[in-house]
């Protein structure tokens, strides 16, 4: 029960490394936070809900999940983790597990679609009427928000597997994106980049020609961004982009390969994280508070 004496609000930030669990008095007020490595679906799942019952009743959940997810309410498959290669995860009813045993309503959408609410309305974005949240790590996902609201569509923004323009020192390569091969998370996700190279981009030396590479697909995103939606603030987040000076890689050939062209550039920013590891779950609370 929360200061006001309204139950709490809880959140998940469903990772395909870890589970990130919260519990807050409102979407900008967490008072407890835990982590909990994503195992199978069965472990994984009990672990969470014990948590939420240890910390007492809670009024709504929020659930941000990796995907592909179902965000379809009129679907049978409404709250469930589609074909994702992870394996187990594939038709985990996120959602109708949560709700049978903690008796709340629950709001669901991708973990990028809730970060990017998050840092919209918090975080980087909360002067700007447009945000885009684009996560580099394990995958590469992306979430937009316009004029205050998510942007779905027939299901949900899926920017890690647009098809980029191969670097001119990177054709062999074939991507592991076990659907699509070289796409941009084929390309230029954590797996990708140990898959090429044999470490983490952060681990490779501050000259070696991956830094440069992965830029350039990442800068190409943001401009694709830009010429479809106009976007005002891209942000970068996710592990790989904790490389150094990755971020004002991506800003620099970003501009470059804008070429002063787009109207309005003088608005298209690109940041990290205003609300730092937070943003999934400030998100996920933002689910939750809106039901």
């Amino acid at each position: 029960m929360s200061s006001t004496g309204k139950p709490l609000l809880g959140a998940i930030e469903a990772g395909g490394t870890k589970f990130v669990l919260a519990v807050g008095h409102s979407p900008a007020h967490i008072i407890a936070r835990h982590e909990i490595p994503t195992r199978d679906p069965a472990a994984t799942l009990a672990e969470a809900n014990a948590w939420f019952e240890g910390h007492g009743a809670i009024g709504a959940l929020g659930i941000g999940s990796f995907g592909p997810v179902d965000l379809d309410r009129s679907s049978p498959e409404w709250g469930r983790i589609t074909n994702t290669p992870k394996p187990g995860w594939a038709n985990c009813d996120l959602v109708g597990y949560f709700a049978e045993r903690l008796g709340v309503p629950i709001g669901f959408d991708t973990d990028v679609n809730a970060a990017a609410l998050a840092e919209y309305t918090y975080g980087a974005g909360k002067s700007a009427a447009s945000l885009a949240y684009i996560t580099v790590g394990t995958g590469i996902g992306g979430g937009l928000v316009l004029d205050g609201k998510g942007v779905h569509g027939a299901a949900h923004p899926e920017m890690g597997h647009i098809l980029p323009r191969r670097h001119p020192d990177d054709r062999d390569f074939k991507g592991v994106c076990p659907h699509h091969g070289d796409c941009l998370e084929g390309l230029a996700s954590g797996p990708a980049i140990k898959a090429r190279w044999g470490a983490s981009l952060s681990e490779l030396p501050a000259d070696h020609e991956a830094h440069e590479i992965i830029a350039c697909y990442l800068a190409q995103l943001a401009v694709s961004l830009i010429a479809v939606t106009s976007v005002e603030i891209i942000v970068f987040g996710g592990g790989v982009m904790k490389t150094p000076a990755l971020l004002e890689r991506v800003e620099q050939l970003a501009s470059e390969l804008g070429a002063a062209y787009f109207p309005g550039k003088a608005k298209h920013k690109i940041v990290s994280p205003g609300l730092g590891q937070n943003a999934g779950l400030t998100g996920s609370l933002l689910l939750a508070a809106d039901l």
